[in-house]
């Protein structure tokens, strides 16, 4: 797997790589990619991720997950760094990726929705996925396309 090396800017926010981590095939895991969000003046912000493909476990989990932290939420930073990382999927020659997160989040599924998302499903996770054993029963599914 070949990774993108640089940081992701816009005009209000940075993406700065914190790490890349190759695939696990035998635990299904996706190659993938860590970011820090930051203001352009390096304020710390939150986390974001990117797997990159697509498998049962971005299915129930997306291709994308972040974490605002709660002085910082209600800027929509969230969904400033979703747009950044689909051009970062774009470059990896995705033409969709799924974002998911519990039915009644009604934070993230705003979003999603504010980044271009269309909800496609709400799904029961499977029994045998460790998303379940660590309680997570169902997920709304909004797909991006790129």
């Amino acid at each position: 797997m070949v990774f993108f090396r640089e940081d992701l800017s816009d005009a209000e926010i940075t993406l700065k790589l914190v790490r890349t981590s190759e695939g696990q095939p035998d635990r299904n895991y996706l190659p993938s990619y860590c970011f820090n969000i930051c203001l352009a003046d390096g304020t710390y912000l939150g986390y974001c991720d990117f797997r990159v493909g697509h498998n049962e476990n971005t299915y129930y989990g997306g291709n994308i997950g972040y974490t605002i932290i709660e002085e910082h939420r209600g800027h929509h930073y969230a969904s400033k760094a979703v747009k950044l990382l689909l051009g970062l999927a774009e470059r990896h020659g995705l033409d969709y990726i799924l974002i998911t997160c519990q039915p009644d989040n009604i934070a993230s599924s705003k979003t999603c929705e504010r980044a271009g998302g269309e909800l496609i499903d709400t799904v029961s996770i499977l029994e045998n996925n460790e998303m379940y054993q660590r309680g997570r029963k169902s997920v709304k599914v909004y797909r991006f396309t790129l």
